[in-house]
């Protein structure tokens, strides 16, 4: 099979080629024999070429670039092709919000290939060489190395998941908008996404158990048996999060409406105590004979009726403070 593929200046860097060289990661401009080839949303032709050039069947290659592809293992004669979810950070509204996307992970004899539709710190990771005993010619190892960084990162966002529910709860108790109901609403749904990714994950983790080919080097079975270990550990976090939200947002639901009920209360009582002297004045300023108007001759009268009106609706404020109506 040839190697002599390059990345020219069509191909805009959405396909990066790197290899161990001395212990070390670098990236190179052709693929060789144990090199490591990164699509980032590569487009139809890149696909076409490198479905060509390889022997992958092209709707392998695609299969990541669908966001509502499943999880799964593909075992074909020349390659395996592993698909998982990988969690995301997804800006909308001026905030981050954290969804998940298909990661999909191609093993030949030769060359190990990963598609995704975009840049991932799972993968980033690896390319920076922040990630030890990482070997682009041991590509079993490399997968149970991605999939072990994939765990860990679900761990991590539904750590700041739960510091971003604990921020929104505080502002809760004295809110009565929908806002931050609404964000709650956002992280719950995250957390769905991770459950549901993660679950479909771990049906794949559990069939890589099973799978010879991928078991190359006598420590393979233990790191495999770590990845499934984080990822029931990120399951089951995800599931007390996710429950933990439900129960809040129900609670501060409530306690929204028992907010508004107290200020609509409130303000009917100010209107009640307005009202009086409104009422006095309406009395005060009918069409009638002044004659017939008390303290209408007195020239002290406009002082009494408002001394009279403010005595009563002190009077009135008096009792509704008693019976905690304000």
């Amino acid at each position: 099979m040839s190697y002599g593929m390059t990345i020219e200046r069509g191909y805009r860097f959405m396909i990066k080629i790197f290899r161990t060289i001395d212990n070390g990661m670098h990236q190179v401009s052709e693929i060789q024999e144990g090199c490591w080839v990164a699509l980032t949303n590569p487009t139809s032709a890149e696909i076409l070429e490198i479905s060509n050039e390889y022997k992958v069947d092209i709707n392998h290659l695609r299969a990541p670039l669908d966001e509502e592809e499943r999880s799964r293992i593909e075992v074909e004669e020349d390659y395996t092709l592993v698909l998982v979810d990988i969690p995301v950070i997804e800006e909308r509204n001026n905030k981050d919000w954290y969804v998940t996307i298909p990661l999909g992970i191609i093993i030949t004899d030769e060359l190990i290939f990963t598609v995704c539709l975009e840049d991932t710190p799972v993968l980033s990771a690896f390319m920076d060489g922040r990630v030890r005993n990482f070997y682009t010619y041991k590509k079993t190892r490399f997968i149970l190395q991605i999939l072990y960084k994939n765990a860990t990162m679900f761990l991590n966002y539904l750590r700041v998941i739960d510091k971003k529910s604990e921020v929104i709860e505080r502002k809760l108790h004295a809110s009565t908008k929908n806002q931050e109901l609404i964000e709650l609403l956002e992280l719950e749904k995250s957390l769905v996404y991770f459950t549901t990714s993660l679950r479909s994950n771990e049906v794949v983790l559990e069939k890589l158990l099973k799978i010879e080919r991928i078991k190359q080097y006598p420590e393979d079975t233990e790191l495999l048996e770590d990845v499934i270990i984080e990822n029931k550990q990120a399951i089951e976090m995800a599931n007390i999060y996710s429950g933990i939200l439900s129960g809040t947002m129900d609670a501060f639901a409530s306690v929204i409406s028992n907010n508004l009920n107290i200020v609509m209360k409130f303000l009917a009582t100010v209107t009640i105590v307005m009202s009086i002297p409104t009422m006095i004045a309406s009395f005060y300023g009918m069409n009638v004979n002044a004659a017939g108007v008390p303290g209408a001759s007195n020239p002290y009268g406009f002082l009494y009726v408002i001394i009279f009106s403010l005595i009563v609706s002190l009077a009135v404020a008096f009792f509704m403070a008693k019976k905690k109506l304000f």
